[in-house]
Formats: C-alpha cells, structure tokens, sequence
C-alpha cells in the first residue's frame, strides 16, 4: 500500500503530520486488508483510542463551557456530539470518504459513504493525531471540526421530541413515512420522510426506523428554522 498525498487533508484539519503512515492506518478499512491480504493494520484500532479521547475532550470541554448543567444534561448534550449522525456528517461535508482504502466489494456497496464508516473516520483519524501529536493537537481537531455551532449540532438527539412539542404548540400534525427499505435483514437501511400538515419536509436515512426519524426530524428543524407553516 502506497502513502496517499494528504496535503489537502491536512490543510483540512488543521494539522500537519510528522508520519503520515498514522493516516495510512487511520483510512484502511478493514475489508481493504482481507481483500488484499496484506498483514498492514485497519482503521480499528486507532478508532478505538479515538473513541476514548473524543469522549474525555468532549466532556472536559462541556464541563468547563457549562458550569450550570447537571450531571444528565451533560451527558445528553455528549452523546448528541459524539454519535454516529453528527460525526459522520462532519466527515462526510470535509471529504474523509475519499481517501479511504476499501475492497472491491465495499467499494460497490457504497462503502465510502456509509454512515459508520464516516463516524468510524473521524474517531480513527483523532487516534492518529494523538499518537502522531499528542493530547494538545487532538483537542484542537476536536474543537476545531466538532465543537462548534454546539447549539445547532445539540439538536439532533432530542430533534423528534423538539419537533414534536413545537408542531403541538402550532396545531400541526405530525407524521413520518418509511419510503424505502434496503439491504438484507440483518443490515437493513431505512429511508424515511418527516411529513407537516401533509406535506413532505426532509428526508433521512438509518439504520433503524427511529435514527431515520432522528435524521429526518434534525434536518426539518434546520430547514424550517421553526418558521410558521400555517398556511400549509
């Protein structure tokens, strides 16, 4: 396996590699490695000690920002930052996807987009940044590609109950419908859409029914900016 160029991707995130075999590692999928069978390591590992720092920085970062939350709230707005939909959407917008190394088949399936792989990424590439870095550079990927816009990136874990009290309040109705099902049954994906009023506002996609309600209802709140739709 040959080093990619991650002079872009670097410029990305903000930090400049001292050995860029840690990327290497950080972007090999593990069906990359069956595939070829070459003895170089997957992604795993370092998402591993990724997942690890990404949940300390994160909570010492709340912690100090928030002084009046509780315990509960605190860990709500966590796993709001830290979950598969909002990490996998940051890797998605930033290009993460293409340096992955993949296998044929994964390739094919759309591997390169899936919504574990992106999450899987951004905790693999902090895992490489420490290793490569140390704690002080892992924080500032952390803050830099995650901990900002907390406020709109919060709304995710809560977004079918927010959306639900706010069309109560209105007098909408409220409603989701499943437009598709894919894969097989034990890696099925859901597509499904938020309906207000009988009209079809966003779409999302899921593992489950309830994480594509999740996602449908997350991007109807950024839509419509809780905008009136009465005349709907």
């Amino acid at each position: 396996m040959m080093s990619k160029d991650y002079s872009d991707f670097e410029e990305i995130i903000g930090y400049k590699f001292k050995d860029t075999s840690h990327l290497d590692i950080a972007f090999t999928h593990r069906s990359y490695t069956n595939e070829s069978m070459k003895e170089a390591p997957s992604y795993e590992r370092y998402e591993f000690l990724g997942d690890a720092i990404l949940e300390f920085i994160v909570s010492d970062e709340l912690f100090r920002k928030y002084p009046e939350k509780t315990e509960g709230e605190l860990t709500k707005l966590r796993a709001s930052l830290v979950c598969e939909y909002t990490l996998s959407q940051i890797t998605k917008e930033l290009g993460f996807g293409k340096y992955l190394y993949l296998s044929n088949g994964e390739e094919h399936t759309g591997g390169r987009d899936r919504t574990s792989v992106l999450c899987d990424l951004f905790e693999s590439v902090l895992g490489a940044i420490y290793l490569d870095g140390g704690l002080d550079e892992a924080r500032k990927y952390v803050n830099k590609l995650l901990l900002t816009d907390i406020t709109s990136k919060s709304l995710f874990y809560d977004a079918k109950s927010i959306l639900q009290e706010y069309t109560q309040s209105k007098g909408y109705k409220l409603s989701y419908e499943t437009l598709e099902t894919i894969g097989p049954e034990h890696n099925k994906t859901y597509k499904v859409v938020c309906i207000i009023n009988n009209e079809y506002q966003e779409e999302g996609i899921g593992h489950t029914k309830k994480m594509a309600e999740q996602v449908a209802a997350h991007k109807t709140i950024l839509k419509i900016n809780f905008v009136d739709l009465s005349d709907k």
